[in-house]
């Protein structure tokens, strides 16, 4: 098997672990392969892929699109170092406005699998950072959304990886509504 695949605290989000292989020329890795990501409940059709680099301390998210273009994203750094954030936003879920995180690298090559239902969102940890992220749906900006990012009631602990945090926002994520706030059909 070429990945490790490790339910998180919400067992639909995944921390992906590729088998790296690795010398003195440099490294190789499976970084997808649809067989083994279907055999261990990841049945998803990627269509579209993103590429984006942040600046230290920059904050995106938390996004995510409405019905009928929800996205499920298998997310990976590929230059730098992030905190990478789901937030269950599926209404009739027991884990409703639940979230969890984890550290992605270019170091642990690890990836994030979210399904669609969940609002997404990196800190980044480094210099710079570089995320390429596959996605289950093309971008729709009439089913773009967003959530605070310092929204109190899901309680995000950004600080337990940057202290003293003074993200760097764009201006579209500094005025999100919180989860409390969103519509019932804007939500999953």
């Amino acid at each position: 098997m070429s990945f490790e695949f490790i339910k998180t605290e919400i067992n639909e989000v995944i921390l992906v672990k590729p088998k790296v292989f690795e010398d003195k020329r440099g490294f190789l890795f499976e970084s997808y392969k649809k067989s083994e990501f279907y055999n261990n409940g990841i049945k998803e059709n990627f269509i579209q892929d993103n590429h984006s680099k942040s600046s230290i301390h920059v904050l995106r998210g938390l996004h995510y699109q409405k019905k009928p273009y929800a996205q499920g994203k298998l997310v990976r750094c590929v230059k730098g170092k992030v905190y990478d954030v789901a937030v269950d936003i599926r209404k009739n879920s027991k884990t409703f406005g639940k979230w969890v995180g984890e550290i992605l690298s270019e170091e642990n090559k690890n990836m994030l699998y979210i399904p669609s239902g969940f609002a997404h969102g990196f800190l980044t940890l480094s210099d710079t950072a570089e995320l390429m992220y596959k996605t289950t749906c093309e971008y729709s900006p009439q089913c773009d959304r967003g959530i605070l990012w310092s929204d109190n009631d899901i309680n995000i602990n950004w600080s337990e990886v940057c202290p003293n945090l003074k993200p760097i926002l764009s201006e579209k994520d500094k005025v999100q509504p919180e989860l409390k706030d969103i519509k019932d059909e804007d939500l999953l």
